[in-house]
This record gives C-alpha cells, structure tokens and sequence, in this order.
C-alpha cells in the first residue's frame, strides 16, 4: 500500500510518499509561497532531486504540481497516480469533538472548520490541503490526524483553568496540548527501546524545536502537557513567550498603546529566543553568540533551559514512577549543549548523565545519554510524525 502524507500550511504543502510494506519513504518534498508569483517546488527522492519555480495560485494548483512530479518521467517514483492508495492529512485541532484519528468526510471536515477559531494558522490550511487532495485525487479515501487527539486522556484537573466555568462550558476554553503525534510517536518507540508494554509505560518527553513541549504519559496515556489553549503556553520557544503573567497583556497594551492585535501577534513571533535575544531564534546562532560573549544570548539560552528543568521537574512528582526521559526534535535531537544544560539540572531526580554518549547521538541518531545504571535514564529518540500519519491512514483504509 502505498500512502501519500500531507501537511499543509497558509502558503505551503509539505509531502511524503510512504510504501507501506517496508514503511520507507519513496519521494518527499515541499511546495512553498503557495499564492505568490515565486511558489517554487522541491522534490526528493532516493534516486534523484528536483527544485524549480512554478505557477501556484493555490493550494489545489501546488497539489496537482506535486502529483506531477510524482510520476514525472525524468525523476518521478510513480507509473500513475493510481497507485496511491489513500491519503492522510496532519490536522491541528479537533477540539473536543475528535478523539482519534478518522476518515474524512462532510461531518470530519465541519468540525475542523467549526475550531478555525482555535486554530486560525492551521486548521484553515489543513482544509484546504484536504479539498485540493479530494479535487486532485478523487475518490481517494483521505485521514485526517489531530495534534490535539493524543492529549484527550488528559483529566479535568491538567485541562481545566481556574477560570469561570462559563467560560468552559460556553467558550472551550481549556486547555488541548500540540505536538501531539511527536509526543505519541517517541513514547511508542520507547516501549519498543525498553522492552516494556506501552500501558505500562511512564514516560516525560521533551519536544524542543522552534516549537517547544513537554509531556508527562503515565500507563501510555498523556496525563499532562505543556501547551494550552494554543501553542503559546508552557516553554520558552523560538519566537513564541511561552508562560506569563496574564496581565502582562492589559498592562502592555496600556502603557506601550498595543491593540490586542499587536500583543498576539508579539507573543507569538516576537517572543521566546528571539525576543530575549534580540538577534536570533536558532538556537545553533545563540549558541555561538553566547560563547562568543553575547549576553543577551547566554541569558536567553538559560532561561530556555531553566523552563525546561522546571516542567521536567513538576511533570516528575506527578506520576507514580517515570521510565525515561526523552529528547526530540531538532533542538532535542541534535544539540548536545542544550541536553547537557538541562541533564546537569537534573540529578537530584536520578539523572546520571554521560558526556560520551551525548556527544555521539546527533544527525537523526538514537540512543541513551545517561551511564548504564541511572536511576532515570535518558533517551534521544528521532520524531518522525509522517510515519504516525502513514500508519494511522493505512489502519483505518484497511479496516
């Protein structure tokens, strides 16, 4: 079988191609500035690559773009397109409506366009990914899996505020958590790793990209999580604050005259790393200016990892036992700084940290960072969320 993977954003579609037998991905690829004069599309394959400009007014033109360069006769990994056999899409929100991932049809496609609210640079996208695969691909059955199903076993007490319950009740306001098949894929794959059943797995994993989360997954089921109503909770990120005082907001907007507007858009993009720093929200610079006596830098890197000792921290007292530890993520998978830092932080809980070991385990390696006997041990374990889409599509096409 044969499963084609998208993840669409405002002016970009992001794709693999995935054989099911052996889970290998045969072409993958982006299409980006969607809507613009200069959309451009880059192809991969094991055999050959391709890059060049193209005329992408929208989202259904991208797609029938990449279709094309799928079965492209000078570097194309398809006969027809018929061989593709389903689709599944990476859908931000679901609310409380949608648990698990589904097959997509009218009622699936109403509910992610009834969370536009919740999810405004997203969910849209995501449905407009969805129409242009169904306008392209007729027929074709197509999935939908949402970040937000994996943190549905979350109980009332991780995902309710200490608000009026109205606004509960009337306006969802609560608490949904993201990176959702992030987290479920590397907590699958350490029960594999560690040779333990996933129902009885206890296990915190540290999502760190431009992006950031932490979640806590007792018996294999999220119990808690970082982020909230949206993205911005929880880490320091690259652009985005993370925690604050709430009325941080009411006090800025008065004394800087910012509409609400501007707070939104500030504490989403202007924020986190960037917005300590001053410079840069790439940790790989940050870490370069600090050693080279950037202060601002180094304070901005001590904070980012500060956040994450704490949530560690809070996340370890709230489960009866904790397995492991685990790093992912481009942050997480490739800085060895920054896991150091965070691993130093951390041995009154039982992190006995190896040196070797993490200067060994970059560039989409895997494997433990802690000596063989510590107490908690730690784990870097490679994402990998269109594989989690692949496999959920095909389960739910076979039946």
């Amino acid at each position: 079988m044969k499963i084609f993977v998208v993840n669409c954003g405002s002016s970009s579609i992001k794709y693999q191609l995935f054989s099911m037998t052996n889970e290998k991905v045969l072409a993958k690829g982006l299409v980006e500035r969607v809507g613009t004069n200069d959309a451009r599309i880059k192809f991969e394959s094991a055999d050959s690559s391709a890059e060049h400009r193209l005329d992408a007014p929208d989202h259904t033109a991208a797609m029938k773009h990449i279709l094309e360069a799928l079965v492209d006769p000078r570097y194309g990994v398809l006969e027809n397109i018929d061989e593709i056999e389903a689709v599944g899409h990476r859908v931000l929100h679901g609310g409380e409506k949608i648990h698990e991932s589904m097959l997509i049809d009218d009622r699936v496609k109403s509910i992610i366009r009834e969370y536009f609210q919740l999810g405004p640079l997203h969910n849209p996208a995501n449905l407009m990914g969805i129409e242009a695969s169904m306008k392209a691909m007729p027929g074709k059955p197509n999935v939908a899996v949402f970040d937000t199903a994996f943190f549905a076993t979350m109980p009332p007490k991780a995902f309710r505020y200490a608000v009026p319950n109205e606004w509960y009740e009337r306006y969802h306001v609560r608490k949904y958590g993201f990176h959702g098949t992030s987290h479920r894929f590397v907590t699958g794959q350490a029960s594999i790793d560690l040779g333990k059943s996933l129902d009885q797995l206890n296990i915190i994993s540290v999502h760190l990209g431009n992006g950031c989360s932490v979640t806590a997954t007792h018996n294999g089921k999220a119990v808690d999580h970082s982020m909230g109503l949206t993205p911005l909770e929880g880490l320091m990120m690259g652009t985005r604050s993370g925690d604050l005082d709430p009325a941080v907001m009411p006090y800025m907007m008065k004394q800087a005259n910012l509409s609400g507007a501007d707070i939104d858009r500030i504490l989403n993009k202007e924020s986190g790393l960037l917005g300590v720093s001053g410079t840069s929200n790439d940790m790989r610079d940050l870490l370069k200016r600090s050693e080279a006596g950037d202060v601002h830098a180094a304070t901005a890197i001590e904070m980012f990892v500060y956040r994450i000792i704490k949530y560690i921290g809070a996340y370890f007292t709230i489960m009866p036992a904790c397995d492991a530890l685990i790093f992912t993520g481009g942050i997480g998978e490739n800085s060895v700084i920054i896991r150091r830092m965070v691993c130093e932080g951390l041995k009154n809980i039982g992190v006995k940290f190896d040196e070797k070991r993490n200067e060994q385990i970059v560039g989409g390696k895997k494997g433990t960072i802690t000596e063989n006997h510590s107490p908690l041990p730690v784990w870097v374990i490679p994402t990998n969320e269109e594989l989690v889409i692949a496999r959920d599509t095909r389960r739910i096409v076979a039946g």
